[in-house]
């Protein structure tokens, strides 16, 4: 429990730091939308005219964006970007931070077993994710109201793309964490998280301009398409499947490979 308070304490500036730059990312696009609303036709108009490909690329296919919920699936897209990054972070610090400072033979010689060590890490890492989970239910939420411009909407779609946040993050958090263990050494994880993050989002965007679904089935940012979500206020059950098939294989694995990891030594 010692780890888990201790890497949690750890988070609390790396969570405060993600909430702020999503919330003011939140609060900029939602204060244009009454203005986005009132000229519906104009943007409609300019929305037919770009190329198919690239409004693909971009999720746009298909949305209206003087829509509360059609303006808002195509900024979340911008604040999954992000929440992506930051578990690709954990994921990818979770373990490495030890071995890249060399304070790793410190912890491995108190009375606990890798199991454990792992355990309270995760659980700190989750912890730190659902507090940064319930900041952007609150942002989202605070702003739509704030902005609606007069225009319905349904929250419970809004409930259900806010649901779909944790089992997202959790895919970058486990897939992280396992090839961090697979590479002989994270030099530095941001480069790392910020592949991981764009390389997923890229698989949907060029899936989207090449018309190959296959590239999207690997990908979180297919898995719970905000847009999709949204517009038929549900999730796509067999996506969502394989997004937690993905994310359960790659803990199983991360347990057994750190398990068996040879670390290196400060001697």
């Amino acid at each position: 429990m010692n780890i888990y308070k201790k890497e949690l304490a750890m988070k609390f500036k790396s969570v405060a730091s993600w909430v702020n730059p999503i919330f003011i990312l939140m609060l900029a696009f939602m204060s244009l939308y009454p203005s986005f609303s009132a000229e519906a036709s104009l943007l409609d108009e300019a929305l037919a005219n770009m190329p198919p490909e690239l409004l693909a690329a971009f999720g746009m296919t298909g949305i209206d964006l003087s829509t509360v919920a059609g303006y808002v699936g195509f900024i979340f897209l911008f604040v999954q970007i992000c929440l992506a990054i930051q578990a690709s972070n954990y994921g990818f610090g979770l373990v490495s931070i030890e071995e890249r400072e060399l304070t790793a033979d410190f912890l491995l010689a108190k009375p606990v077993s890798r199991t454990q060590i792992m355990t309270g890490k995760l659980l700190a890492a989750l912890t730190a994710l659902t507090i940064t989970n319930l900041a952007v239910w609150a942002s989202t939420l605070l702003v739509i109201n704030l902005f609606n411009a007069g225009n319905e909407y349904q929250t419970g779609s809004f409930i259900i793309l806010l649901l779909s946040i944790l089992p997202f993050q959790l895919f970058f958090l486990a897939v992280g964490l396992l090839i961090s263990l697979l590479v002989k050494r994270v030099r530095s994880v941001t480069p790392l998280s910020m592949a991981l993050a764009f390389g997923m989002y890229l698989l949907v965007a060029f899936g989207g301009m090449l018309g190959k679904d296959s590239l999207e089935l690997i990908s979180p940012f297919r898995h719970f398409d905000s847009n999709y979500i949204l517009s038929h206020s549900a999730f796509e059950t067999p996506l969502v499947v394989i997004n937690i098939a993905v994310s359960v294989l790659a803990l199983v694995g991360s347990y057994i490979l750190y398990k068996r990891r040879n670390i290196r030594s400060a001697n």
